[in-house]
């Protein structure tokens, strides 16, 4: 059984996700077709993970909090599980290639899988897959949009964002 709850936040409104075991999904409104792997559902608005998750990501947007302390519950292939505790452990205001997530959980060569995990992840934000860029340093694609995507980076790195190009097949403008 799972339970859920609705928050706003500066990027739209997401659905939060938890089990007994800790928080399995933070959903955008576009993910329906994925929230359908953690089912049945009832809405919690006392859940204490769901609580606690509500209120750390409301410090995150606020810019008092740096790294979550939750309890997760991935639900995923071994494989996936791999990648997105390799996520978790990207340091806020840093970004990684797909190559390089691939060459730290020990597959060099799964750069292509790493990007399908990544692009699988349930915990947006929280597991930081918008701290993943294509290996050139331009924005890949993300669950919550591209835009959303920078305004999640430019929160983190606010310095640095101006220099990353919105979209894949912008150039890079120059740097300072």
């Amino acid at each position: 059984m799972y339970h859920y709850t609705l928050i706003s936040t500066p990027v739209g409104e997401l659905k939060l996700v938890a089990s007994d075991r800790g928080l399995t999904a933070i959903l955008w409104k576009n993910d329906d077709p994925q929230g359908a792997r953690f089912l049945p559902q009832t809405r919690d608005e006392a859940h204490p993970v769901l609580i606690e998750a509500e209120r750390q990501l409301r410090e995150y947007f606020a810019g008092e909090r740096r790294l979550f302390a939750l309890p997760l519950d991935f639900v995923g292939t071994e494989f996936q599980k791999k990648v997105w505790n390799a996520l978790v452990a990207i340091p806020f205001g840093e970004t990684r290639s797909y190559g390089e997530i691939a060459r730290q959980i020990g597959h060099p060569q799964a750069v292509r899988a790493v990007g399908a995990a990544n692009g699988r992840n349930p915990l947006s934000i929280v597991a930081p897959c918008h701290r993943v860029i294509g290996a050139n340093g331009k924005l890949t694609g993300f669950a919550g949009g591209l835009e959303v995507k920078a305004f999640l980076l430019d929160l983190e790195m606010p310095r640095q964002a101006a220099v990353l190009p919105l979209f894949a097949d912008e150039p890079a403008p120059p740097r300072a």
